[in-house]
């Protein structure tokens, strides 16, 4: 079994980048720009508008306000590209482990003690 960590990786910051990006274009950004502003390579956010990437996961509705709460920021200049990491941070540790191992067929007993925090929230 991957550590929760490995999946925070693989799959939840991927799910939070590809709903940004998407927000960011619906918002009337350029794909070049939303690159720039993200710093990842233009064919990064064509491949999470399209599903390629980051699509492993279905993030809940608060989540998913809370990205698009940012995206709006970033869109009109409030929040900058400095805001990035933390405001990331900040997405994820709302993700709650529990939806995310049921998604993937992840059985929550299965973790040890130590993993239970990795994903932002303790297992239940």
């Amino acid at each position: 079994m991957k550590p929760p960590c490995e999946i925070v990786v693989w799959y939840v910051i991927p799910a939070i980048r590809s709903e940004l990006a998407k927000e960011l274009l619906n918002l009337g950004m350029k794909q070049k720009d939303v690159s720039e502003l993200m710093d990842i390579t233009q064919p990064a956010v064509s491949q999470y508008i399209t599903d390629k990437r980051g699509s492993g996961i279905r993030l809940k509705n608060e989540v998913r306000q809370m990205i698009k709460d940012f995206a709006f920021e970033l869109s009109t200049g409030e929040s900058t590209k400095a805001d990035l990491i933390p405001r990331t941070c900040l997405i994820c540790k709302n993700v709650r482990t529990t939806d995310v191992l049921e998604q993937l067929g992840i059985n929550k007993s299965d973790l040890d003690d130590d993993c239970q925090s990795c994903m932002g929230s303790e297992v239940e």
